[in-house]
């Protein structure tokens, strides 16, 4: 089990998006938290580390750190303005 942390900046960017896709994105949500990863993939370049999981048009960028299971959202948003 991992704790998730949701920094307020990224509360807000969450908060922004419609209902239906909020829904989604807390059951993605979930999953991290269970540890459950698969078809995750890892960011290269600047974001070099952190991971990003796909939300229908939305994706959830964040950052793993195995040795404490902790993993900080970074950034949820459209595809088209996440990266």
């Amino acid at each position: 089990m991992y704790k998730i942390i949701v920094p307020k900046a990224t509360f807000k960017e969450l908060e922004k998006i419609d209902s239906e896709n909020q829904k989604l994105i807390y059951s993605k949500i979930k999953d991290l938290e269970k540890g459950i990863f698969t078809s995750d993939k890892t960011l290269k370049g600047k974001h070099k580390g952190k991971f990003i999981k796909r939300v229908g048009d939305y994706r959830i960028v964040y950052l793993k750190e195995n040795d404490i299971l902790v993993i900080t959202l970074i950034r949820i948003a459209h595809r088209k303005e996440v990266y």
